[in-house]
Parts: C-alpha cells; sequence; structure tokens
C-alpha cells in the first residue's frame, strides 16, 4: 500500500523557487539610474539589453532624462503602468535600501545591485549592505549583489550586464566572484565557438550566493555543466548541500583563486600546521563531486572539453601525433597524473600496420611521421576509435612541410563526429594552422595550443567520471557496530573547560580518546621521581618518560622525550633531567612532572591522525605519515567528517604511504579495515564535540598486528555552535531513532536510512506488490537498479531523510516500510511520501511512519508539507485527511494534493 508520492519526479526533485527565472527569462526589465550619458554604466546597460535583442519591454528610470537611447524614461518606478520583473540598480549605493522597497511595492520579483562601495568600503559598506538585505526581505526580493556584473542569458536574448559583447547560446553556466574576469571571456568564448546558458556575476553575494545559484541551474535543462570562478564561501554548509545534490546530475568545475598560507603558521599540533584553508577548500570540493583547477585556462579547458564531447569511461589515452618529441611531451604530462599511456592491443596494431606507413612508431604514442597525410591521420583516428584499450583520443599536428592542418582538421572532424569516445586537438603553431583551428571548432572539438593542455583536460574530465563513480559508490558496513562512551567523554571534556584548560595533557587527550574505543599505550601521570619510578616497575620495562606540560606542544623538539629505560634508576635519573631541562627552556609553562609509558618498540610504520577545525568548514579529518618528520614529508590527506568505512578508505589511499600499508595488508588482511575504522571513530569524536578544534595523534604505531596511539594532543574551545550544526554536511541525525510496536506485536527499531542500506532496500522493494509500487511512484517498475536504490540511500540529511522502519528480535530482521521527506533548502515548502511492504500492511505502520515524518518536518522548520496521492488510493486519502491533511483535487481528476501548513 502506498501512502504518498511526491509531485516531483522518481529520481530528481524541483525545488528552487521560479522567482529566479526573473533574473533569467524577465518578462520587463527597469533600469534604475539610467543614463543618456555614454559610455556610463547607466548607459551601457540599456544598450546592452537593446544590443542583445532583450524582447520584452525596457524601462529607463531617472527623473533628469526624458529618453534614453531612443526608450521613454521615468522619473521613478511607480510612473510605469506595467509589470516590471526584473530591476537593474545602477545609482550610489546609499539609495539602494530605499529604491529596493520601492521595488517591492512596485511588484519586482529580481534586482541585479550594479552599486558599487558596499563591504569593500569598510564598516560604513557593511551597514549599508545589511540595509539593502534589511530592504530586500522587507520586499520580497531576491538580488544579486552589490558589486555585480550582472547576468547574461543567451537562450533568452538577455544582456542585463555591464559586457557589450554578446555570448552564444550554448549550455556552459558561469558563476564569478570577480565581475572583471566577465569581461574577458567573451572575446574568448568567440574564438572557441562556446556557448553559454546562463552567465552570472554574483557580487558581494549579500543575497544570492552559489549555493543559492547551483541549485536553481542545477534543474535548468540548458545548462549541462556549471563553471564556478570563486575566492571565498559565506555559507559553506549550503553550498556543500546544493553542490552535492547537483554534481550528480551534470558537472560542475571550480577555481579557486588565492591558495591560503593560513595554515602555515605554527600551531600548537602538527594537524594544526598542515590542515590550512586551502585543503579544507579541496577537501569540501571533492566530497561534493566537483572538478578543481588551478588556474582560468583550465578551467575554461575542462568547460570546454564538457561542453562539447562525451565524458570518457576510463583513463585509457590514445596519443596520434607527427612528431615524436610532442608525443614524448603528451606521456610526460600524462606521467604527472601517475599514469602511462595504455598498450597497442595486438588487434589493434595489426590494424594500424595495414593502414599508416611502414616506419610509424608501431606503439603508443602513435607516431605517424612528419609526412602523414589527412587520410593517415583519419585511418588512425578511426581505428583508435574502435579500439577496446582506449577511453580517449589526443590527436596532436606539428607543421612540418608536407604537412596540410586544415586538411587533417577536416578529417579529425568527419571521423570524430557522433562518437561516443571524447577527441582532443592540438595543432601547435600560429597562423599557418589557425584554418584548422576553426575547422575544429566548428565541429565541436576541444582545442589545445600544447599537448599538455590537452592531456590535464582529458584527466580532470576523467576526474569528473570518476567522482561521479565514488558519489554513487554503495559503502561496506562496519565489521561490527561501532560503540563509543559518549557520556564519558563528554564529562572528561566537561571537567577540562570547567577549569578552562585549553591545552589537555597527553594522559587527558589519551582518555578521550579511550572512551571513542581508540587503544593507546598505558600511560600513567607521575610527579616526582619515586612515583615515576614506582610507575615503571608496575608496568613493566622498557619504558618511556615525557614531559606532561599543557604547554609544551612538541615534546621530542623540547627534549621532554627519554627511550629505552630499563631501570627504576634510569627512570628516576630521566625524571630530574627532564623536569629541569623542561623548567629552563620554558620558564612559564606548568609542569606537571612526567608521563610514564610502556615502551613500543621497533614499530613497522609511525602514522599521524588528526582533526583541526576550520573558521568555515567546520573539522576536518587527517591521516598521513607521522612522527618527528610528519611536517617536513608532507605525505598526508584531509576529508570533513562525517565519514563512513568507504570514505576512510579513500582517505587513506590518498596518500604514498598508503602503498606501505597495502604491503602491509597483504601480511595482516585486515589492518587497513582497522586503520579505517580508527578515522570513523575519530570522525565521530570530533562530530559529537565542537569544542576540539585540534586533535592529534602522533604517532600512531603499527608493530606486531597492532594499531596503538602512543601520543595525543587535543585542544579544547568552547563552542557556541551545538553538534552538529559546526559540520558543513549533515551526519546522520540518531537524534530520529526510536522504538516501537506493530498492533500485532512486532517490535520495529525506527532510523534514518544510511548509504550502507541499499541491499536492505532492493530486498524490501521486492516484497512490494506491483500495486504498492504504482500508487506510490506512479509508475510500474519491475527491475530496481543501483542507481535507483543509491538515490533512496545515498541522502543528505539536510534536503532529504528516508526514516526505515527494520524488524527487530524475535521476529526477522528486514526493512517493513520507510518514510521519507524532500525539504526545500528555506524550509517553505516540503514532501512527503510513505510505503509499506505487503506483508506489514494494515497494521498501524503507515500512519506512524506519517506522523513522525510530520513531527520531523515540523521541527525541521517547514512551513508547507505536500504530497500528490492518485484518486484511486482511497487509503492513503482517508489517511491524510485523519493525520490533518486538507485535500485539493487535481482539475484532470487523476491525483489529488494533500497539503498541511506547520508553520505560519
Amino acid at each position: 500500500m502506498n501512502y504518498g508520492q511526491p509531485g516531483a519526479a522518481v529520481l530528481q526533485l524541483n525545488f528552487m523557487k521560479k522567482s529566479l527565472d526573473a533574473f533569467f527569462r524577465p518578462e520587463a526589465v527597469a533600469v534604475i539610474g539610467a543614463s543618456a550619458k555614454e559610455g556610463s554604466v547607466g548607459w551601457q546597460l540599456v544598450k546592452n539589453l537593446q544590443a542583445g535583442g532583450f524582447p520584452g519591454p525596457i524601462y529607463p528610470v531617472n527623473p533628469k532624462y526624458a529618453a534614453v537611447l531612443g526608450l521613454r524614461a521615468y522619473p521613478h518606478l511607480a510612473a510605469i503602468s506595467a509589470p516590471v520583473s526584473l530591476a537593474l540598480l545602477a545609482i550610489p549605493i546609499k539609495d539602494v535600501p530605499g529604491v529596493m522597497e520601492e521595488c517591492g511595492r512596485a511588484g519586482v520579483a529580481a534586482a541585479v545591485v550594479v552599486s558599487t562601495g558596499g563591504q569593500e568600503a569598510g564598516e560604513e559598506g557593511r551597514m549599508l549592505e545589511a540595509a539593502i538585505q534589511e530592504a530586500a526581505a522587507r520586499a520580497g526580493i531576491r538580488y544579486l549583489g552589490s558589486s555585480s556584473f550582472g547576468v547574461l542569458s543567451p537562450h533568452f536574448r538577455v544582456n542585463a550586464s555591464l559586457t557589450p559583447h554578446a555570448l552564444a547560446p550554448g549550455s556552459l553556466a558561469f558563476i564569478s566572484q570577480s565581475g572583471a574576469l566577465c569581461f574577458s571571456i567573451p572575446g574568448w568564448a568567440r574564438q572557441k565557438n562556446l556557448g553559454f546558458s546562463h552567465f552570472i556575476s554574483v557580487g558581494a553575494m549579500s543575497d544570492l550566493d552559489f549555493g543559492d545559484l547551483i541549485d536553481y541551474l542545477g534543474n535548468e535543462e540548458q545548462a549541462r555543466s556549471i563553471i564556478l570562478y570563486l575566492e571565498s564561501l559565506k555559507e559553506p554548509r549550503k553550498f556543500m548541500s546544493a553542490a552535492r545534490s547537483v554534481s550528480r546530475i551534470k558537472p560542475i568545475i571550480v577555481v579557486k583563486a588565492g591558495h591560503s598560507r593560513a595554515g602555515a603558521q605554527a600551531a600548537a599540533s602538527h594537524t594544526g600546521t598542515m590542515a590550512g584553508e586551502d585543503a579544507a577548500y579541496s577537501a569540501a570540493f571533492r566530497r561534493a563531486g566537483m572538478v578543481r583547477v588551478d588556474t582560468i585556462g583550465q578551467l575554461f579547458d575542462c568547460a570546454e572539453a564538457l561542453g562539447k564531447v562525451p565524458r570518457p569511461t576510463g583513463t585509457g589515452l590514445a596519443i596520434i601525433t607527427n612528431a615524436g618529441g610532442s608525443g614524448v611531451m603528451a606521456v610526460d604530462a600524462l606521467s604527472r597524473w601517475d599514469l602511462e599511456p595504455p598498450g597497442l592491443a595486438p588487434e589493434t596494431l595489426a590494424k594500424l600496420d595495414a593502414a599508416l606507413p611502414p616506419n610509424w612508431s608501431r606503439g603508443n604514442p602513435i607516431d605517424i611521421l612528419g609526412i602523414a597525410t589527412p587520410d593517415n591521420y583519419r585511418q588512425a583516428v578511426r581505428l583508435c576509435l574502435e579500439a577496446p584499450e582506449f577511453a580517449g583520443l589526443v590527436v596532436i599536428l606539428s607543421p612540418q612541410a608536407l604537412t596540410d592542418p586544415t586538411g587533417v582538421a577536416r578529417a579529425l572532424a568527419r571521423e570524430a563526429k557522433g562518437q561516443a569516445r571524447p577527441t582532443f586537438a592540438v595543432w601547435m603553431g600560429g597562423e599557418e594552422v589557425a584554418a584548422g583551428i576553426k575547422v575544429l571548432n566548428d565541429a565541436g572539438i576541444p582545442t589545445f595550443e600544447t599537448p599538455e593542455q590537452a592531456v590535464d583536460t582529458f584527466m580532470e574530465v576523467c576526474t569528473y567520471s570518476r567522482n561521479l563513480e565514488l558519489l554513487q559508490e554503495t559503502p561496506p558496513r562496519l565489521p561490527h557496530e561501532l560503540k563509543v562512551n559518549t557520556p564519558q567523554a563528554r564529562s572528561f571534556l566537561d571537567h577540562c573547560l570547567d577549569r578552562q584548560a585549553r591545552v589537555l595533557t597527553e594522559l587527558e587527550s589519551k582518555a578521550i580518546l579511550s572512551a571513542y574505543g581508540i587503544l593507546v599505550n598505558p600511560t600513567v601521570a607521575a610527579a616526582s621521581a619515586g612515583e615515576a619510578g614506582d610507575a615503571a616497575r608496575n608496568l613493566g620495562f622498557p619504558v618511556m618518560l615525557k614531559i606532561n606540560s599543557p604547554e609544551i606542544s612538541h615534546k621530542t623538539e623540547a627534549g621532554g622525550v627519554r627511550f629505552g629505560l630499563t631501570s627504576e634508576t634510569q627512570v628516576r635519573e630521566a625524571y630530574e633531567d627532564i623536569v629541569g631541562r623542561a623548567r629552563e627552556l620554558n620558564p612559564g609553562a606548568r609542569i606537571l612532572g612526567v608521563t610514564v609509558q610502556t615502551q613500543e618498540e621497533h614499530p613497522d610504520l609511525e602514522l599521524i591522525i588528526g582533526s583541526k577545525r576550520d573558521p568555515g568548514f567546520g573539522p576536518l579529518v587527517l591521516f598521513g605519515l607521522g612522527g618527528v618528520y610528519a611536517e617536513v614529508l608532507k605525505d598526508w590527506a584531509v576529508d570533513l567528517p562525517p565519514l563512513n568505512l568507504l570514505l576512510a578508505q579513500r582517505l587513506l589511499a590518498r596518500t604514498r604511504v598508503f602503498r606501505a600499508l597495502t604491503d602491509y595488508h597483504r601480511v595482516l588482511p585486515d589492518i587497513l579495515e582497522r586503520l579505517a575504522e580508527i578515522l570513523v571513530r575519530v570522525s565521530q569524536l570530533v562530530t559529537d564535540f565542537p569544542e576540539i578544534t585540534e586533535l592529534d595523534i602522533n604517532p600512531v604505531m603499527l608493530l606486531d598486528g597492532k594499531i596503538v596511539a602512543v601520543d595525543a594532543r587535543i585542544i579544547l574551545q568552547p563552542s557556541t555552535v551545538p553538534a552538529p550544526r559546526h559540520l558543513i554536511i549533515a551526519p546522520y541525525p540518531n537524534q530520529y531513532e526510536s522504538h516501537w510496536m506493530l498492533r500485532d506485536g512486532t517490535p520495529v527499531f525506527l532510523r534514518p536510512m544510511r548509504p550502507e542500506d541499499e541491499s536492505l532496500v532492493a530486498d524490501f522493494l521486492s516484497k512490494c506488490s506491483e500495486d504498492t509500487v504504482y500508487f506510490r511512484y506512479f509508475k510500474l517498475i519491475r527491475h530496481w537498479t543501483h542507481e535507483m536504490l543509491i538515490r533512496f540511500t545515498q541522502n543528505d540529511y539536510d534536503r532529504e531523510l528516508g526514516l526505515m522502519a527494520m524488524g527487530q528480535p524475535p521476529g526477522p530482521q528486514v526493512m517493513l516500510g520507510v518514510g521519507r521527506l524532500y525539504l526545500e533548502p528555506d524550509r517553505e515548502w516540503a514532501e512527503f511520501a510513505v510505503i509499506v511492504a505487503d506483508p506489514w500492511q494494515g497494521k498501524g505502520l503507515g500512519p506512524k511512519l506519517l506522523a513522525e515524518v510530520i513531527a520531523i518536518a515540523r521541527e525541521q522548520g517547514v512551513r508547507l508539507l505536500s504530497a500528490d496521492v492518485l484518486a484511486q488510493n482511497q487509503p492513503m486519502l482517508e489517511m491524510v485527511k485523519k493525520a490533518g491533511f486538507t485535500l485539493k483535487k487535481d482539475p484532470e481528476g487523476g491525483t489529488f494534493r494533500a497539503e498541511m501548513l506547520l508553520r505560519d
């Protein structure tokens, strides 16, 4: 039995308000601050709208003029008797708040604030920005800016911007934080024969920002790829939620300006030093499935490729060239990605032998020599496009005495047209190859000046394909339930915070790690030489001593460590030496004595695991090669919590030390799984406690099959943000877990769905009848693909939650039903659905799931909760009426709309 169907499509939702359409397909535009003075901002905006062929009315607004560029001018908005959907504001910024309220009274839906002098102008400017925000909110207007360059929407002939250059309609959507950059791109795009669907300058992002626009573009059919020039983020969590949702259906490529050096400053832990701001951005982009490039050139090279050619299904690259040197350059570029060009299969080699000149290279790169004709190129391209070992081609032409660059370009264009594998062209030279480049651009083949550019672009496109695969991969389950003692760790942390301890001692840090199931070596505090000797005797020799001081972070560098002590006499002498040296070198430090620890001798590897809280992105989890050279060797990688087992395994694999771990794994098969589990535990720790600003476990030793934390340091700071709101990726919402019983007494565990639940969902759907499936999805689905199933299980909990009912012992532990909630980003609206498998229908589970979904929606601040219900689904209609929903019949009679207002 079905209990509700969202009105959106099964596998894709369209939540972004269509009010943003006013920016890109406005019916009428008012230019407030329009001017008859040639070259002025107000003149340029009107001129560009006219030159772009805007089909609707253009209303210049300025009391100084009767007409602007042949158009009647109006003294103010109220004088315009017709509706206006978009306003361009080119007035002094101090006047913008008042004009924004005028726009509201006139029914304007959207505005672009071109005016400058906002937040970049200091405190006064920031106050003006705040006033604009308040006025726009009161007026119900969404706006871009201040300092926005404007927007272009080529498909709808809208040039509401400061650029006088038209853009061809196409499939690329561009969002830039730099208005100046927008001036240079149109000319470049014309040379490349590249078209755009949307072209947006966000300006100061006082209202609309990257997250809002990515959400909108995700549902725009014309936008097949999204490219970003980004300098900073104002709301990282909103950005991540939007990017993670949209990148599953269309590629997002980003260049982040300003590689920060903030993380290179001295810090209280190795992790704090290594995990800088730029690492946080890279981790966020990767986690969202985005492709990060380093330069503007790479941004548009990648965008061009994604806009013109199909994505490769692998990394096998054929390199076809008429010059050996350029082929070597391509191979070198590929090696920087840790790859080599695949060898030629025997069948491919035989076919190329029959088609090419006798002295061709007979390998990959496929050097067809300087005498190569257009037909030689055509044959080589055709055979490589057919060869199973290749996923894409880079075709290089270097002008030589017998070369016909234009003829080769025509041959390549014919052969590559309509192929499922991408082809990249490198026409090296100046004017002599220009005509050939034009042929290629006109044919939709990406062109490059160097082999390196082509190879890098191919690999960046491969990265996106790989990101998609990783986003859609089902994570393995942990081999056992992850048990942590959160109350114990909470008690320890509160004790430290109560005494205003910012830097915890090693003993305190290890106590908290132990509460989260991380194995530490036995450690005892000693405040005198005698206590140290007694502790060593009880632990068993050999032992090591470490200075015990919150102010001394790097103990080895401070001479505060002694290893391999084998007698009480050595321990007492070492105590006096360590403490005396610490007091001499650090006279202001609190010296609590030493810690006496078991000596973990001859480790196979020393690793580092840690976390650092970034001001914008929240905590990062770090893994890498540890020991005293951790910062020197710089072999580490970071990711964002929450981590599951799959994400933790990927984090391990992004380091060079992973190769050593793989060899170790051959001896101890579960070592990688245990390391990944420790990363999951650290992720859970920093998820549960926003007060942890830095956590450093260095070294984590591998020896004799054990993974032991030998040194640890935790740094605390009171947090005003409760867990888990300090994360930019919503973690598993365990607050929605509960227990319940069906009417027949069957115990049920209600919990949110996890990515690991794919097999449970597949089994559940197999128990649903055709009627149940049809009522739920409005169509009959007999085969559930992996892509469909992960759409149900891999939820961004900020946007979607599936609350599943699991049978519990003594009954079968299977999935019985699920209630689903789809949340609009601003919580103005949400949709719900409930489905119960046939064996468990009629036992009260459907109403229970609906009640829980309503409660979650209310807690999330949803204003309107709704669903579409088929007219023949009488049980659902009766149930929603009992729950308090109102029903509205569709005019065509096929469905009812169930709605419930949860807040005003």
